[in-house]
C-alpha cells in the first residue's frame, strides 16, 4: 500500500492526509500514482481530458498506461489536483479473482467504450444478459440485465451523490443489484452515500481495467453476484 502524504489546501490552509489509490494494470498488478512529499496541490476550476490523466509504466510488466491524475476533495468544498511524482510506482499483489478466468479489458478511446467495458465486466462477474441502453436514458441507467442495473459515467466529471441515489432507487424498485462505474471517480458525498447504501463503486482507466473503490465493490469482485 502506498504511503500517505500531507496535502495542504491552498484555499483554507488546512492540512490533510492523502493516500494515493491503486489502479489495476491489464496484467493484474495494481499501480500506484505516487506523490512527492511537499507537492503543491492546484484547485480544479476547469477540466480537460489531458489534465485528468497521467502516463505511467506498470512496475510489474513495464506496460505504459494512462492513469487518473490524483485529486482530493477538501471539506471546504475545493477539489484539488495533485502533482504526481516522476513516473514511479509501487508493485502490489495481483487482485484476487477467486480463481476465475482473468478479465480482458477493452481499451477505452470513446465514451461508448467506457459503457461497453463496464457491460463486459458485469458479464464477467457473472451477471447474465447484460445490455447497453442506447441512447442513454434520462435516468442515466445505461446498463441493464435481469439481475442488475448499472450507472456508467463516461465523462471527465466525477459522479455525484444524486446519481448514486438514482441507480439505487431503480435497483430497489426492480429488486436487482445496483452497480456504478465512473471514468473520473466520485465526489466525496457520492462515495459516502454509496457506502451507506452498500452500493458497489468502480473506476475505469483508459486501459479498461475496472478498480473497486469501496467495500461493496470489493465484495462483488470477490464473490460475484448475490444468490437469488
Amino acid at each position: 500500500m502506498a504511503k500517505s502524504v500531507p496535502v495542504r489546501c491552498p484555499a483554507c490552509r488546512r492540512e490533510h492526509t492523502y493516500v494515493p489509490p491503486d489502479y489495476p494494470c491489464s496484467c493484474g498488478a495494481p499501480v500506484t500514482v505516487l506523490l512527492p512529499r511537499g507537492s503543491s496541490p492546484v484547485p480544479v476550476r476547469h477540466r480537460s481530458w489531458a489534465e485528468t490523466w497521467t502516463a505511467l509504466d506498470c512496475p510489474a510488466c513495464g506496460r505504459s498506461g494512462q492513469w487518473p491524475r490524483p485529486e482530493f476533495d477538501c471539506p471546504c468544498g475545493v477539489t484539488l489536483r495533485l502533482a504526481p511524482g516522476g513516473g514511479s510506482a509501487e508493485p502490489a499483489p495481483p487482485v484476487e479473482t477467486g480463481g476465475r478466468v482473468p478479465f480482458h479489458p477493452l481499451i477505452i478511446r470513446t465514451a461508448y467504450d467506457v459503457v461497453a467495458c463496464a457491460t463486459q465486466f458485469l458479464r464477467w462477474l457473472g451477471f447474465r444478459e447484460v445490455r447497453i441502453s442506447v441512447p442513454r436514458p434520462a435516468s442515466g441507467i445505461n446498463v441493464r440485465g435481469p439481475s442488475v442495473v448499472g450507472l456508467v459515467n463516461p465523462t471527465t466529471e466525477p459522479t455525484e451523490a444524486g446519481e448514486i441515489e438514482t441507480v439505487w432507487l431503480h435497483a430497489l424498485a426492480e429488486s436487482v443489484t445496483p452497480v456504478a462505474f465512473s471514468l473520473a471517480g466520485y465526489r466525496r458525498p457520492a462515495r459516502a452515500r454509496a457506502d451507506e447504501l452498500t452500493l458497489p463503486l468502480f473506476v475505469l482507466d483508459l486501459t479498461g481495467a475496472p478498480q473497486p473503490v469501496n467495500g461493496p465493490a470489493e465484495e462483488l469482485l470477490r464473490n460475484g453476484p448475490p444468490a437469488k
